[in-house]
């Protein structure tokens, strides 16, 4: 099996809403790292082409990069969490890749030392 990862940052507000408690509104600069995984390489010798992951990333973090996660209407009003966030990119990311490669998971660092990971 093979992997490769690529990362990439976007900064967005939220206020996350703990044990019934609204945080204040604040910024961060979320680190997202996509790792895809697949058995076989191509004829090029590779998994994926890492200037494609890249594009595709890009366009899904561009809808929500500058914004309020909050209000932003692709994550569907839930609480935004890095969790969540973590969740939407990877389920966004699995629509873009093809073939025999797949989406394995998505980490999402919203602070140091504070991340969280959807497997997929």
């Amino acid at each position: 099996m093979f992997s490769v990862c690529v990362s990439t940052d976007f900064i967005a507000k939220h206020a996350v809403t703990i044990r019934g408690i609204d945080e204040t509104p604040h910024n961060h600069t979320w680190k997202v790292e996509v790792v895809i995984e697949g058995s076989t390489l191509d004829d090029d010798g590779v998994l994926i082409d890492f200037i494609e992951v890249e594009k595709d990333l890009a366009t899904i973090l561009d809808p929500i990069s500058g914004a309020n996660l909050n209000t932003c209407e692709l994550l569907g009003g839930v609480n935004p969490s890095a969790e969540r966030v973590a969740m939407y990119i990877g389920e966004a990311m699995s629509k873009k890749v093809h073939g025999d490669v797949r989406v394995q998971s998505v980490t999402v660092t919203e602070a140091p030392h504070c991340k969280a990971t959807y497997s997929l």
